[in-house]
């Protein structure tokens, strides 16, 4: 699978930029199918940083309702990586 289509967005909320700033971590939104080893690669190629470690979380979808309609949202699956010491993701570096 090509590593462009595995990593889906970055997840900014403060809980993921505090990881950041204090861990060196980012937080990414990643497709179901990937594994830690097919994260850590499309990180390392996409971003030229070097991957020390991997940590995935997999996420049930709620249920909605609108009105007597019943609806599920998709489930999810959301990776912290860290990276080496010194290296950084600038998500907005213009702002």
């Amino acid at each position: 699978m090509n590593p462009a289509n595995l990593i889906l967005s970055p997840v900014i909320t403060e809980k993921g930029t505090m990881a950041g700033e204090q861990a060196g971590q980012v937080v990414f939104r990643v497709r179901r199918q990937a594994t830690k080893d097919t994260i850590r690669v499309a990180v390392e190629q996409l971003f030229k940083v070097t991957v020390v470690k991997v940590r995935t979380i997999n996420f049930m979808g709620k249920e909605r309702r609108r009105g007597t309609m019943k609806g599920r949202q998709m489930n999810w699956k959301k990776a912290y990586v860290t990276l080496k010491e010194g290296d950084k993701i600038e998500f907005f570096e213009g702002v």
